[in-house]
Parts: C-alpha cells; sequence; structure tokens
C-alpha cells in the first residue's frame, strides 16, 4: 500500500480534481484505491457524490482518534474505489490537538491500523501548511503537487517544497516527491508555455510529461458529483487524466 499526499499551499490548482481523476483511471485497471478527504472544503467528498453529513465518520473522526480508519472508509460508485469523506469540524482540529503529544504522527498511527487492503491511498490535502496538511504528509509515502500553470502558484511552489523538506528532516525522512502535474494549460497562452519550460528547468523529470489542459467540462463534473472520467470520458480533460495515469503507473515500476 502506498500512501501519496496530493498538496498545494494554493487553492484552485487542481488539486482535488487530480486527486479524483487519478483515483478514478486507476480503479478502472484494477487498482484498489482509497481517497481521503482531507480538506474541511470536502470538496472531493462532494465531487463523488457524497453528502457531507455530520452523522456519518469522517477523516476528522480518524485524525482525533474517535474512530478506526476502517470504519469511516465509504463505498462509491466506483467499484474498486473507496472514500473517506471530509468534514467541516476539522477546521477546528489544529486548536483540538494543541496540546496532544506527538501530535503530527496521529494520523499516520491511524493508518498503520487499518487494513492493508490498498494498492494506493490518496490523500486530498487542504491549500495551507497547517496541522492537517502535516500529519496527512507525515503518513505518507510521497507527495503528489498540481501545479496550475501561472506565475503566482509557481511562486508558491518554492515555498511548498521547503515545507516538504523540512517535514522530511523533522518528522518523515523518506518523505519524497512523487511528481509535479501542470494543470489548467492553454497552447495558446505564452505565460503556460513559459511556466512549463522554468519547472521543468528546475525539477527536471519530476515534472509528468503529461499536462492537463483548461477544459469546461472538467470544470462542471463536481456539480454531478462525477469524476470527468464518467462525465465526459472523450473530452479533453478526461484524456489527459488517463496517460497521466498511464504515466503515473510506468513511474511507479522505476520506484
Amino acid at each position: 500500500m502506498k500512501i501519496i499526499s496530493v498538496a498545494n499551499r494554493k487553492g484552485g490548482v487542481g488539486k482535488t480534481t487530480t486527486t479524483i481523476n487519478i483515483a478514478t483511471a486507476l480503479a478502472a485497471i484494477d487498482k484498489r484505491v482509497l481517497v481521503i478527504d482531507f480538506d474541511p472544503q470536502g470538496n472531493a467528498t462532494t465531487s463523488l457524490g457524497i453528502s457531507k453529513s455530520r452523522e456519518q465518520i469522517s477523516s476528522y473522526d480518524v485524525l482525533v482518534g474517535a474512530h478506526r480508519a476502517s470504519e469511516a472508509i465509504v463505498k462509491t460508485e466506483l467499484p474498486r474505489f473507496d472514500l473517506i469523506p471530509s468534514s467541516p469540524d476539522l477546521a477546528a482540529a489544529e486548536v483540538e490537538l494543541v496540546d496532544v503529544s506527538e501530535r503530527e504522527y496521529m494520523f499516520k498511527k491511524a493508518l498503520q491500523k487499518m487494513p492493508q487492503s490498498y494498492d494506493y491511498v490518496l490523500i486530498d490535502c487542504p491549500p495551507s501548511l497547517n496541522l492537517i496538511t502535516i500529519n496527512a504528509m507525515v503518513a505518507s509515502d510521497s507527495v503528489l503537487v498540481p501545479l496550475q500553470c501561472e506565475f503566482l502558484a509557481l511562486e508558491g511552489l518554492a515555498d511548498l517544497m521547503k515545507n516538504i523538506n523540512a517535514i522530511k528532516r523533522n518528522f518523515n525522512p523518506t518523505l519524497t516527491l512523487q511528481g509535479i502535474v501542470l494543470t489548467m494549460f492553454s497552447k495558446q497562452n505564452n505565460l503556460s508555455k513559459m511556466i512549463e519550460a522554468d519547472v521543468r528547468k528546475y525539477f527536471g523529470n519530476k515534472v509528468y510529461e503529461t499536462v492537463i489542459p483548461r477544459c469546461v467540462r472538467v470544470a462542471e463534473a463536481p456539480s454531478y458529483g462525477k469524476p470527468i472520467l464518467i462525465y465526459d470520458f472523450k473530452c479533453t480533460g478526461a484524456q489527459a487524466y488517463v496517460r497521466l495515469a498511464k504515466e503515473f503507473l510506468i513511474r511507479e515500476k522505476e520506484f
């Protein structure tokens, strides 16, 4: 079982979309996948057509130790694709855990008790470096970074890499960079091309060859509670995520 945090300190970069669509593509080729919605906004939960009910067990309950991770798992409509939903209560978790000993390791300990029945666990992190994100990265084997092709997103990438290195140094020495996915790419936009060139120059083969284009259908899909691969498989965005999943698996063999 490999655990991957999908993270970026900036919001609106395609983090949740990338999480659920890579998961969908992996499940489609018989991989057992679990997505953990670790963002108080709960976008991954909503995007999969699952209600953010306060009655259901959530990633918040797992984090604070109120329930086991296995108790929070819900089935999605897709075979081999499960979810641990989010809860708005996550927003208060940092305050609640301020006096807890080794609070950075709480989620790791919770996931270690979960049956190893998945090939991949993808954690959709909030767009900030708070205690929730730190817990996710401490529990993970690697970090996947979706990067929107714009200047401010590139500026935030340097800070994110510093954060990842700090977590590796202080809490999780085996944490690695899974890769960087360029999202919302526009061939007609010179800035997109400049950002792509800069990122590839600095990070080399850590940047996936597959880029995710801007696509209206990708933006529409969450409102229907479906991944884009289910909502409109033939659109350019869906096909890009299929290629990305293939590249992801090829790189996994190299790992």
